[in-house]
């Protein structure tokens, strides 16, 4: 799951100098350069949270156990064969950020301790969602405390941590806070209240991941709803949470892209016959924006369809419905461009309007929330048209007419349609999956006995090196294995 760039510093300078005209004028000045070193730190680590988080999405493993794509080639992805996953990669961008926080706190810069803590949580979040227990209150401390092998936290004491760091995030921005420095805030340039719906949408997704075992987190997440002064949140899909790509390099493209297709090579790579069969029954017009047709009916063998998807975890997928000219692969004219030049609608994202539509829609469902003015049925489709929109897609009537797409209160109806507008988006559909069931997918004869997993295997590293407190850890949190349920969906 690592995020491959070259040296980090050289990409954040190129993105910045492209991103705005007037960076180097903020970055150069070498009698004083350190007016500039908290805004830098600031562009690296949330370009790099962005950039990694995205690349997961599209090539890795939550897309296959999200059952988005099917591999039919190197398909140990698609059979769940994972195997222990590093993180190193993870737990880099969280020492950038350490780095980041204290440097601002040192110069007071309230501002930048606050966007540190967001992206704090995001990552401590991301990778706590991902693993279960991990190293949280002792990591990071090798240098002032040379704690080289930290013990593991249990979840449960992780997230609500991570839920005070947001909301204290959040009272940091507020009112006449010093200026964010717009040049190198890439993503909401310079804007304290677009960071502030950053802090409390995502405490929202955090705090319904959690709901079934964190008794206040319908409490909280009816505080967010009820003070949208206090805590303002998501508005449109202006409001999202997401950085375009450049396309200029291969480390700032699109993956899967010309330029970045190592992890996502469109030869290996179908779309599954679980996405393409739930648009086709919908009639869904982001079937034609995101899937193309294949190249012939004539000599398919099992589905002569203009759209074909492949099962996942079969035998031969490659000469699944005879072969590469008979099976849909995703669109060329869409997904297979480098950055905002070629499809401005490709972008790194974090947190969406579409995605909190759905949460609100689910906890509204459950009732166990109230938001003025709407309903869950409301909610649910302001979430399938805003996915719409965000593709430049407008539905018919008779989309949403159709028995399968009316809204019928059951979660399976709703959590599909999020799963559709999910669609490489983070690990999402994967996370949704694990902690409802819905979609339910067909795992495939070759997964038979795997399950769609529910947490990625520690680091081998782990076992190796820090051995007694991943000893200690195992014993508290359960088996180290993929199908070994964490605090948040037992």
């Amino acid at each position: 799951m690592k995020f491959k760039y070259k040296t980090i510093m050289v990409l954040f300078v190129a993105l910045l100098a492209a991103c705005t005209k007037d960076f180097q004028e903020i970055n150069t000045n070498p009698n004083s350069p350190e007016t500039t070193n908290t805004e830098f730190l600031m562009s690296e680590v949330v370009v790099s949270t962005a950039y990694a988080y995205q690349e997961n999405a599209v090539g890795r493993r939550p897309a296959s156990a999200a059952r988005y794509l099917t591999l039919v080639r190197n398909t140990g992805y698609d059979l769940f064969d994972w195997g222990p996953v590093d993180w190193d990669d993870i737990y880099a961008r969280l020492s950038v950020n350490k780095t980041f926080m204290e440097t601002a706190d040192k110069r007071s810069e309230n501002q930048y301790v606050a966007i540190g803590k967001i992206i704090k949580a995001f990552n401590f979040g991301y990778l706590t969602d991902l693993y279960g227990d991990v190293p949280y209150s002792q990591a990071l401390k090798s240098k002032e405390s040379n704690l080289i092998y930290p013990e593991y936290d249990p979840q449960q004491a992780i997230y609500p941590d991570l839920l005070k760091e947001l909301r204290v995030a959040n009272d940091l921005l507020k009112g006449a806070v010093p200026e964010i420095n717009a040049k190198a805030d890439v993503m909401f340039k310079g804007k304290a209240l677009q960071w502030r719906k950053f802090a409390n949408t995502l405490r929202l997704r955090m705090l319904l991941r959690i709901s079934k075992n964190y008794s206040p987190a319908f409490t909280e997440m009816q505080e967010i709803i009820n003070d949208k002064t206090n805590f303002p949140i998501f508005e449109s899909s202006a409001d999202n949470a997401e950085i375009p790509y450049l396309g200029n390099l291969a480390g700032y493209s699109w993956p899967g892209g010309p330029l970045a297709m190592i992890d996502f090579d469109y030869q290996k790579t179908k779309v599954s016959k679980e996405l393409v069969d739930r648009l086709v029954q919908r009639k869904d017009p982001r079937l034609a924006v995101w899937v193309e047709p294949v190249k012939s009916t004539t000599g398919s063998t099992v589905d002569p369809n203009k759209y074909v998807g492949v099962p996942n975890a079969i035998d031969a997928p490659s000469a699944y419905n005879g072969g590469e000219d008979h099976v849909s692969v995703f669109s060329s004219s869409f997904f297979r461009k480098n950055g905002a030049s070629s499809n401005p609608l490709l972008k790194a994202s974090l947190v969406t309007y579409t995605e909190l539509c759905f949460i609100l829609a689910e906890a509204m469902q459950k009732g166990k929330l109230n938001v003025p003015g709407e309903t869950a049925e409301s909610m649910y489709y302001k979430g399938i048209k805003e996915s719409m929109s965000s593709y430049s897609v407008t539905a018919p009537a008779s989309y949403y007419d159709q028995a399968i797409v009316k809204y019928d209160g059951s979660q399976e109806q709703l959590i599909t349609q999020k799963w559709l507008a999910m669609l490489f988006k983070g690990a999402e559909g994967w996370f949704d999956q694990r902690r409802t069931g819905y979609p339910a997918f067909v795992t495939g004869p070759l997964a038979a006995g795997r399950g769609i997993p529910k947490r990625y295997v520690f680091p081998d590293s782990e076992s190796a090196k820090n051995k007694v407190n991943y000893q200690k850890a195992v014993s508290v949190f359960g088996a180290d294995k993929e199908t070994t349920l964490m605090w948040s969906l037992k």
